[in-house]
């Protein structure tokens, strides 16, 4: 008979390495203090190799010549007779475990009529079960599941257990826990259960029309809005205010009969709608969804949508199913769509599925063997470690397998490591190479090597993906965290020159940080900090409305012009407010929703931006997609006055109708001219009032500048 004590600790750190952790008052001495007892009875030597004094308790490294058995107790005993049961340590973050461990056959609920087959990865565990709810009867039932090769529990349960709520109850040392299926692709409402369900009836009729071609990465117009911003406001038109099924509804319209909603941003011209968190997350309620408003940003299940924004958050098939019409009509539309991937982190680790069925493995620590924080919400996902990849990876390709995702828009995208982020480069080019991948390249203190980030710096190994670019926002509209602060277009002309680098490409050869444009994603606003005309609100204060509307425009069109990837936050081309609040992740509707009578007051505006977009698109100088195009077609023209950036896209009629293209952005509010590289006469498609793929005046010798604002001249290939 055992006696446990618990007067002192084993943990497994290596394959063959365990750490005692005893208190001095237990004053263990000798070269071999310590057996470690197999499942089998067998008694193992313990070899101590070092011994460290850490406060209150001695530390105790050993080393032990036989293979440890996985999914079975051992125990440890001391040389007086005292036993405690090994814990499963840090062994779990070795590589020695993932080559052992490592499984890449089917896992989740796979549903049959006659029965479901349930596989779990758990190699930890000493026994798994799974906890099945009869979808009609209310019955429990617990079924064993059977370890199999590499750590995978599996059984098939005979029946039909369709609409049944699941969970995985696994035995890890020696505590029972219970969690949800991390490859869940429904669960029940507010993520508390994964639920069996028929894929087959979730299937819809495609799309009515192909997608538009997309080329290049730089064809691409990157719209970015939340499914709940979007229709909430009581002005929206929309019917299913807030729901998947409002992204969804065409023809709406607001006050003054101003377009609102889907038709709306087709009309606008984007070519892309990024859609913010839409996975499972944490912070409303979807019993009560209009009690509490959270971006998203919650991460609890990956591969289930969100219930809060379905008609009936309770039926599992509601949310996948609205979620699926909402998307085919986008296709419809012209649209494609980009998910907001938030794979860096959860929600809460411990509550976590990743963390219950297996403990510390899927979760990077420090030094000190705390959880790292690299990502400043308490956990950051350890991407690198071989099933974490494939959790990763096995998700992108199931949101773009099965519900036709065309773009993916990574969360902290540096806190990932360089070959996770290859990898899922790899898995989405075999379904669709035109599939966009991005994400946020900043270096956060997470314990990775900096070599292995997937930061900007870092940009040259991963030369298929892009990166919000930080430079280009904060050198056009001035510091994000330092309100006060001007950029170049509020009127500070001393950031020029990091505008000029930002508008060509932000290319390597210049002195950037890209390979090529398609690295670049060119933006000023977000859903992040304040919006673009709050940021005014506080730096030109002192200026009045009309002049910080030609500075937006100015600011979008720099954006829109520039060689790179365009995103725009939606409402942005009609100067959206959140009034003054910067961080507006839980704050009310009333803060978040987008204002479509805002969108009415300012149409002629919004006609701007549009005009912009179409000009974009209208000629492929403008979206060059490698770097020998920019510096054999871009040009800066000078010498300028310090509040004049001009540029001009030069032999390019293979790209479009127009042979020669100028750009001029003007950032001050007062009259001043610019002479034009020739004599030739130049059409003008584009000055501060008025924009479009139709001439409307001319210029010859000299440009007139009469405020900021931005112009654009052409002349007509032949």
């Amino acid at each position: 008979m055992l006696h446990i004590s618990r007067t002192f600790a084993a943990y497994l750190d290596e394959m063959d390495q365990i750490v005692v952790l005893a208190p001095k008052s237990l004053g263990f001495d000798g070269m071999a203090p310590f057996t470690l007892v197999a499942p089998s009875g067998e008694e193992i030597p313990l070899s101590v190799q070092h011994v460290e004094d850490v406060g209150e308790t001695v530390k105790y490294v050993c080393r032990f010549a036989s293979a440890f058995e996985f999914g079975a107790t051992y125990w440890v005993r001391s040389c007086r007779g005292e036993e405690t049961d090994v814990q499963i340590g840090a062994v779990v973050r070795t590589p020695a475990f993932d080559d052992r461990f490592f499984y890449d056959g089917p896992l989740g609920a796979e549903y049959f009529k006659e029965q479901t087959v349930f596989r779990v990865w758990a190699p930890t565990a000493t026994a798994v079960n799974v906890k099945l709810v009869h979808p009609h009867l209310g019955e429990v039932h617990c079924v064993p599941l059977e370890r199999g090769e590499r750590g995978v529990w599996s059984a098939a349960v005979p029946g039909d257990w369709e609409r049944a709520c699941y969970t995985y109850i696994a035995c890890i040392n020696r505590v029972w826990r219970e969690a949800v299926d991390p490859y869940a692709t429904a669960v029940s409402i507010n993520g508390e259960f994964g639920v069996v369900i028929d894929w087959e009836k979730t299937k819809l009729a495609p799309p009515s029309s192909p997608l538009p071609p997309l080329c290049s990465p730089t064809d691409a117009i990157i719209y970015e809005l939340s499914i709940r911003d979007f229709t909430s406001h009581p002005d929206s038109g929309a019917v299913h205010k807030g729901k998947y099924l409002g992204l969804a509804e065409t023809n709406t319209s607001g006050p003054n009969g101003t377009a609102t909603g889907l038709s709306y941003v087709k009309e606008l011209g984007v070519t892309h709608v990024q859609l913010m968190p839409f996975t499972d997350f944490a912070g409303v309620d979807e019993r009560d969804p209009q009690a509490a408003y959270n971006w998203g940003y919650n991460p609890l299940h990956l591969y289930a949508p969100e219930g809060s924004y379905a008609t009936d958050p309770a039926d599992p098939y509601a949310r996948i199913i609205e979620l699926k019409q909402a998307i085919r009509t986008l296709h419809e539309n012209g649209l494609r769509v980009v998910m907001d991937a938030v794979y860096n982190h959860v929600y809460d680790r411990e509550q976590s599925p990743l963390e219950k069925l297996v403990p510390g493995y899927y979760f990077r620590y420090d030094a000190y063997g705390q959880p790292a924080n690299g990502t400043g919400v308490g956990n950051d996902i350890a991407s690198e470690r071989r099933m974490a990849r494939r959790w990763i990876v096995d998700s992108v390709v199931f949101w773009a397998k099965e519900y036709g995702i065309d773009g993916f828009r990574f969360d902290l995208m540096d806190v990932h490591d360089i070959e996770t982020m290859k990898a899922v480069r790899d898995a989405l080019d075999a379904i669709d190479p035109s599939i966009l991948v991005y994400g946020e390249g900043w270096d956060l203190p997470t314990p990775l090597p900096p070599e292995q980030k997937a930061t900007m710096a870092n940009a040259k190994q991963l030369p298929r993906f892009a990166y919000f670019n930080d430079r280009f926002r904060d050198a056009v509209k001035g510091s994000t965290f330092h309100l006060p602060d001007r950029g170049f277009a509020l009127g500070n002309p001393g950031g020029r020159e990091q505008v000029k680098l930002a508008i060509a490409g932000s290319l390597r050869a210049l002195g950037g940080l890209f390979c090529h444009p398609r690295q670049s994603i060119n933006y000023v606003e977000c859903h992040d900090n304040h919006t673009f005309w709050d940021k005014m609100e506080a730096a030109n204060h002192d200026e009045p409305e009309w002049l910080r509307r030609k500075r937006q425009k100015l600011a979008t069109a720099i954006v829109l012009l520039a060689q790179g990837i365009p995103f725009l936050h939606s409402g942005q081309e009609f100067y959206r407010t959140k009034g003054g609040d910067g961080n507006s992740y839980r704050s009310p509707d009333a803060v978040n929703q987008l204002d479509w009578g805002r969108k009415s007051r300012y149409e002629d505006d919004v006609r701007y931006v549009q005009g912009l977009i179409a000009l974009r698109r209208a000629h492929g100088a403008f979206r060059l997609a490698t770097e020998a195009e920019v510096l054999r077609h871009f040009t800066f023209l000078e010498p300028l006055p310090p509040s004049v950036i001009a540029y001009r896209l030069h032999d390019v009629a293979v790209y479009g109708p127009w042979e020669d293209i100028i750009v001029v952005h003007h950032n001050e509010e007062k009259e001043t001219a610019i002479a034009l590289p020739d004599e030739r006469e130049w059409a003008v498609v584009c000055d501060g009032q008025r924009c479009g793929t139709t001439p409307f005046g001319q210029a010859r010798g000299m440009l007139r500048l009469d405020g900021v604002g931005t112009w654009v001249l052409v002349q007509p290939a032949g």
